[in-house]
């Protein structure tokens, strides 16, 4: 596929020049890529909950993450100190991003600043909602209880008040991802933040392609960061949602599966640069892909007098959408010319509807389907920024990673499944939803100079 066939303009064409990850496949490409096409399972036995009190077991822990340092990627000494010193106002989701950031500015080869003009280089980028953990009240607490082991809530302001870190709550900001990146790297262009569960990751992406596209910036980072592994976040999931109960955990996690029993917790973070053709050619940047167009769709069940799917209907509204953008600017829709890389959180009902908004678009024939999530569980809002970086590498190898068990679909899931090793075509689509009807995606194809 030419990329002559675009008709915006280079400065207008936005191409991605860097790719960052912490995931519990890997936190950098290298292991990966390796790792998500041998299909090597990233669901493990949790060691970050409470046993005692938890009902999951098993999730897509990031266990190569640790929080020192070197797992933020290559840094001079200055970067160090200031990630060192600001690590104490990090909860792991926000260490998470800053590190998926920092790896794709050196992937990209902008980690220099003298490569980068700081008032046109900015950032959008996602997360969950981010709860605080009940440790950070303990002190203040335990000074307010009397004799009786009783909580008398009058002394709190004086007495409890005091003992809590008076900087506690910027460890759980969800904007303080793209904070802290644009602090450390002189970021002074547009920044913003959000948070609307999966779909974030894509909705942040789409942000920052029309902000280089409208002439506000050069360069943006773009991407997310979640956790579902955080202890209060992981009881609210195990009570509301339906998670996996399989002993095994290679079969945990199987989307669109007959045999699929509920989603798998996880955590990750990934990041995406994202520059315009014009300024990635003239400092002759690698290019990963480029973004031909994002789109996003909400659905409220709620507000209809009728039973609706939400999930479907918001899929469906992202696929058309990007389908058309995909067509617009030049892309094949032949199935065999591109993949939809689909959420697939492998929860029975939502699975159904994801299904069945992919074959409302494309029908029973249509492109392959594959999810990341099949290796790893979901990881919040971090998921299509990693699954992005996946079949960014994907076109790049010029071979797909595969469902896990595709042979053996739901009948209700009329997909056609990607198997190991498949031609992963010239560019694919992410799909991306949260359980509100939220739903978000991107169509990425490959790069090839004209």
């Amino acid at each position: 596929m030419s990329s002559a066939c675009s008709l915006l303009p280079d400065h207008q064409r936005v191409v991605i020049t860097g790719l960052g990850v912490v995931s519990p496949l890997g936190r950098d490409l290298e292991s990966f890529w390796k790792n998500i096409s041998a299909g090597a399972c990233g669901i493990s036995q949790l060691d970050c909950l409470p046993q005692d009190s938890q009902t999951a077991s098993f999730g897509g822990q990031a266990k190569c993450f640790t929080g020192d340092i070197g797992d933020f990627g290559p840094l001079d000494k200055a970067l160090q100190r200031a990630i060192k010193k600001n690590q104490k106002v990090m909860c792991r989701e926000i260490e998470l991003g800053v590190a998926a950031c920092q790896l794709a500015l050196h992937h990209s080869g902008l980690s220099d600043p003298s490569l980068r003009q700081p008032d046109r280089t900015g950032i959008v980028f996602g997360s969950d909602y981010i709860l605080t953990r009940p440790e950070e009240f303990a002190d203040g607490v335990k000074a307010c209880m009397d004799d009786h082991n009783q909580f008398p809530m009058p002394l709190w302001p004086g007495t409890g008040r005091p003992q809590v870190n008076p900087l506690w709550l910027l460890k759980y900001l969800p904007n303080m991802p793209a904070s802290h990146v644009a602090i450390y790297n002189d970021l002074r262009g547009p920044s913003n933040s959000v948070t609307i569960r999966e779909a974030s990751s894509a909705a942040s992406i789409t942000e920052a392609v029309a902000t280089i596209r409208r002439g506000s910036a050069d360069v943006m980072l773009a991407g997310a960061t979640g956790s579902r592994l955080e202890p209060l976040r992981a009881l609210h999931f195990a009570t509301s949602e339906k998670l996996a109960d399989e002993a095994d955990p290679t079969k945990m996690s199987r989307p669109f599966g007959k045999e699929r029993s509920g989603g798998i917790l996880g955590e990750g973070a990934g990041a995406l640069v994202l520059e315009s053709l014009a300024h990635a050619k003239a400092r002759g940047a690698k290019i990963w892909g480029e973004i031909m167009g994002g789109a996003g769709s909400a659905v409220c069940a709620e507000l209809h007098e009728a039973e609706i799917d939400s999930i479907r209907i918001a899929t469906s509204n992202v696929l058309r959408s990007l389908m058309r953008k995909a067509e617009a600017a030049g892309a094949n829709l032949a199935p065999e010319a591109w993949h939809i890389h689909a959420c697939g959180k492998s929860e029975p009902d939502h699975d159904r509807s994801e299904a069945l908004g992919i074959v409302d678009c494309v029908g029973e024939s249509g492109p392959v389907v594959t999810a990341a999530k099949s290796y790893f569980g979901n990881l919040g809002a971090g998921s299509a920024a990693v699954e992005i970086v996946a079949s960014c590498l994907a076109l790049e190898h010029r071979e797909l990673f595969g469902l896990v068990a595709p042979q053996n679909i739901d009948e209700a899931c009329a997909i056609r499944p990607a198997t190991a090793g498949v031609a992963p075509g010239d560019w694919f689509v992410s799909l991306s939803y949260s359980s509100q009807g939220q739903a978000a995606g991107v169509c990425v194809r490959r790069f090839v100079s004209a």
